[in-house]
């Protein structure tokens, strides 16, 4: 909902979720830390926005930033971000997408017009950018007006400058109006590997319910390529927002509460949408997972590890092949999943169970995690660091077929112990 006031509706840019929406707390140890994240109050949330701007399609010269606030921010290929590839076939979407050590959500819309010069149809997108992605949805709804507006009354800018004035982010001095460092996450040094901050979901069945309807089975072949930090590039025609969504779930299939683990790991970044112009980015990052309506994408197998198109999981790397197989301790794991879905299903037959049911889907895979890391840990610090089928099955693994996986978990994470299964393949 959006909060009420006597501004006219253009004016009022700060979606408040209702109280009864806001998802519990997905740990005791995080609870404060999450709340102030991604449930912060106004005056925290006035300091978040770096910038805004209007991007449009030009007949001859393609996307240009049309408008942006402050005019001497960097802006080079946010026109390109938030007008995905393909979008003259839709009529709306959203986008979420990085810039640099910044984040940015875009709203474009596609309106048809009496008009030769604009060839029919005149598209637009209007976005900001934050170093935070978890208190971009705030200003959806004030973004989705804003986008209705441009098209309607194009070069009236005054509503989009008074959000900059009452939003702008302090940043600090460095001469060049940019944050040296990326952000790193309220929750903490260990939180940036094992919580990401709840993002609100505007999908209208939840993201994370909607992520599991979406790939089934499958998930269990995402998690272990989320948890192995492997490039994930994830293909898909317009529209691009839920898109960006799949993207945030396969972050939070990686959660993990045990303080510490995962130091050694390389961060796995979400980059949400992407195109051609992040080719030169994408060569040098080591782990990520990212969105594109871009089909080249699919040739450029240096670029990625695993890639998925629709529901279609797959991967040119031979050491990741056996991976893309499910076994029998996978199938175990999505029925339990699906179990624990239903039971609460059942227990909020009149209720909105959509914000508990993501908590249940973020905990679910954290245990798991927290359940792996905590055996090999264990294992690790005792007096015969030796991992044996037991262990294994302990931590809900099949010690046959999920051995290269956790050869390649210890390598990793940099854990010291050492596998005594037998192989059936290797004599």
């Amino acid at each position: 909902m959006v909060e009420q006031s006597d501004r006219a509706p253009l004016l009022d840019w700060e979606e408040v979720p209702p109280a009864e929406l806001v998802p519990a707390a997905p740990s005791p140890e995080t609870e404060d830390s999450i709340h102030s994240d991604a449930s912060a109050t106004d005056e925290e949330g006035d300091y978040q926005i770096v910038a805004v701007f209007v991007v449009t399609f030009d007949t001859r010269s393609g996307n240009m930033i049309e408008w942006c606030l402050p005019q001497d921010v960097n802006l080079e290929g946010v026109e390109f971000k938030s007008m995905a590839s393909g979008s003259h076939r839709i009529s709306s979407d959203f986008i979420y997408f990085r810039k640099g050590c910044y984040f940015g959500l875009a709203c474009f819309a596609n309106m048809p017009v009496e008009s030769e010069l604009e060839r029919g149809a005149r598209m637009k997108s209007v976005g900001i950018l934050s170093p935070s992605y978890t208190l971009l949805y705030r200003y959806m709804h004030f973004l989705e007006n804003q986008v209705r507006h441009q098209l309607q009354c194009p070069g009236q800018y005054s509503p989009l400058e008074a959000f900059y004035e009452d939003k702008k982010a302090v940043l600090p001095s460095g001469g060049n109006g940019l944050v040296t460092a990326c952000p790193t996450s309220v929750l903490g040094p260990i939180v940036n590997r094992c919580m990401h901050p709840e993002m609100k979901i505007t999908h209208p069945a939840g993201c994370m319910s909607q992520f599991i309807r979406f790939f089934g089975e499958q998930i269990m072949v995402l998690w272990k390529f989320a948890l192995l930090r492997k490039r994930i590039l994830i293909f898909s025609p317009p529209p691009v927002g839920v898109v960006c969504y799949r993207v945030y779930c396969c972050c939070c299939l990686t959660n993990v509460s045990i303080p510490g683990m995962g130091v050694s790991a390389p961060e796995f970044r979400p980059f949400f949408y992407i195109n051609v112009a992040d080719i030169a980015t994408l060569e040098t990052e080591v782990s990520y997972v990212a969105c594109t309506t871009e089909k080249i994408f699919e040739e450029k197998k240096e670029l990625y590890d695993v890639y998925i198109d629709n529901q279609n999981v797959k991967t040119h790397r031979e050491s990741l092949q056996p991976l893309l197989r499910l076994n029998s301790a996978d199938r175990e794991k999505y029925r339990k999943l699906c179990e624990q879905r239903q039971l609460l299903l059942y227990s909020q037959v009149d209720g909105d169970c959509t914000s508990n049911e993501e908590d249940l889907f973020i905990l679910f895979f954290m245990e798991q995690n927290n359940r792996i890391f905590q055996t090999l840990s264990e294992v690790a610090g005792s007096a015969d660091p030796t991992l044996s089928a037991e262990h294994v099955r302990a931590m809900g693994l099949d010690p046959q077929s999920d051995r290269g996986f956790l050869v390649d978990l210890l390598e990793i994470y940099g854990i010291d112990v050492m596998l005594v299964i037998d192989n059936p393949c290797c004599p």
